[in-house]
């Protein structure tokens, strides 16, 4: 018998998958789980084949250990940086993700947040439902259209966002290690180097995938070069901005605003009531300095956080879940699709 084990799950997931009884008439045993998988989860003698996480389980080199006979992760999202490749190519472990669920879902909530920063949603929200006041001091915002729209990773997110940019008539200007001219073409925007399309843009927008080459790709030196004003726009992954760097330019009133759906160090944000009362370990030592520095955000009166909520559609999550069941089925059936590794 073939054992495979959904973690995270939520009780519609779990649901959809006794309804839809993936693999009824195999010799397939499904375990499921609301838990995100951590050492202490995994119980003794576990001899799954496959297991199917999100985004908040970080597989390593700890969590491998216990699972000797896993030869398939499916994890349930496009990213993959919470499982450490290279542990799993060492024990010839097979990773699948899926490769697009919410092009447009995440493209949609790119510009819910731009928006809610251009025409102070947040702000105007809270004053009338916790004052009654109507005044508009300090309320004011500013148009879309004509704004300069810097996209950082023109893939399918990307390109979603480009398409709704321009319904705002704005003018585009994209960078991305790959230039696909006939998409620049087809789409009426232009390509140019990371530093050009900062120093000119705006509203500055990530949609690049997070990858060592990515890593604190806004830092100190290149939101310098950011026009005085701009904004800043993050539904990618939150390493891509080095923290300490965006609070700076905030703080001094080099960047006007910026609106996050990720943070660096999210899933020990996420951890800390079991850091300060011992109910468990965490996954991995936290960078204390970074996790302080997100409260720091979190209070600044022109930031907008949200909880890495881009991609939680009913729309897209059905996607999801259902290229989740076809990758484990072809790999079952000796066919593995969607693979990273």
């Amino acid at each position: 018998m073939r054992n495979i084990a959904f973690f995270q799950l939520e009780d519609w997931e779990k649901e959809e998958l006794i309804i839809g009884d993936f693999f009824a008439g195999q010799d397939v045993k499904v375990t499921t789980s609301q838990e995100v998988l951590r050492p202490e989860v995994i119980m003794p003698q576990s001899d799954f084949e496959v297991i199917s996480v999100f985004v908040d389980s970080a597989i390593n080199k700890d969590i491998l250990e216990r699972l000797p006979n896993i030869k398939l992760i499916a994890t349930r999202s496009t990213g993959y940086d919470h499982i450490d490749l290279e542990e799993c190519n060492k024990r010839g472990i097979k990773v699948a993700n899926v490769p697009s669920y919410g092009s447009d879902t995440v493209a949609e909530y790119t510009f819910a947040l731009l928006l809610a920063l251009s025409r102070k949603i947040y702000d105007s929200y809270n004053r009338v439902r916790e004052t009654g006041s109507f005044d508009l001091e300090g309320l004011r915002g500013f148009d879309l259209s004509g704004k300069k729209l810097a996209v950082i990773g023109v893939g399918r997110i990307g390109s979603n966002v480009i398409k709704i940019a321009k319904g705002f008539d704005m003018e585009v200007l994209a960078y991305d290690p790959h230039p696909n001219p006939e998409l620049a073409q087809e789409y009426g925007f232009t390509y140019d180097t990371l530093e050009n399309v900062l120093k000119q843009a705006d509203i500055i927008t990530i949609h690049t995938p997070y990858l060592p080459a990515t890593h604190h790709l806004l830092n100190e030196e290149t939101l310098a070069l950011c026009k005085k004003g701009a904004y800043l726009i993050n539904t990618a992954r939150g390493p891509i901005v080095k923290t300490e760097a965006l609070i700076r330019s905030l703080a001094q009133g080099h960047l006007a605003g910026a609106a996050l759906d990720v943070l660096e160090e999210e899933g020990s944000i996420k951890d800390e009531l079991a850091l300060m009362t011992g109910g468990r370990t965490l996954d991995k030592d936290p960078d204390y300095k970074t996790m302080l520095a997100n409260h720091l955000l979190i209070d600044m009166p022109n930031v907008i956080i949200t909880p890495h909520n881009a991609f939680n559609t009913t729309e897209a999550l059905k996607r999801i879940t259902s290229t989740t069941i076809e990758n484990i089925q072809k790999y079952l059936a000796g066919q593995p699709i969607n693979l990273v590794n």
